[in-house]
């Protein structure tokens, strides 16, 4: 399985998301972790006016099963709030 994403969070933001979730990261754009691999890379900055908000655009791949466990866990990382 296979799934591709954008995030407005930084590079190293996400990596260390995907740590927490179990990752071991190998370089900065690359996460592996038991059954998953997760490849990350900038995105270019999403612009509203004078508000500029990094991004990254993620690949993960791997089983099926550990995925549609270890995606809801990220993407709960991933939410932001506005304010």
């Amino acid at each position: 399985m296979k799934i591709v994403r954008q995030a407005g969070v930084p590079l190293w933001l996400l990596r260390e998301y995907l740590e927490e979730l179990g990752g071991v990261a190998n370089g900065e754009q690359e996460v592996t972790g038991s059954g998953w691999v997760a490849s990350l890379e900038k995105a270019p900055p999403y612009k509203l006016g004078s508000l500029v908000v990094g991004r990254v655009q993620w690949t993960l791949e791997g089983e099926e099963a550990v995925l549609e466990k270890l995606l809801p866990r990220l993407e709960m990382k991933l939410l932001r709030g506005g304010g």
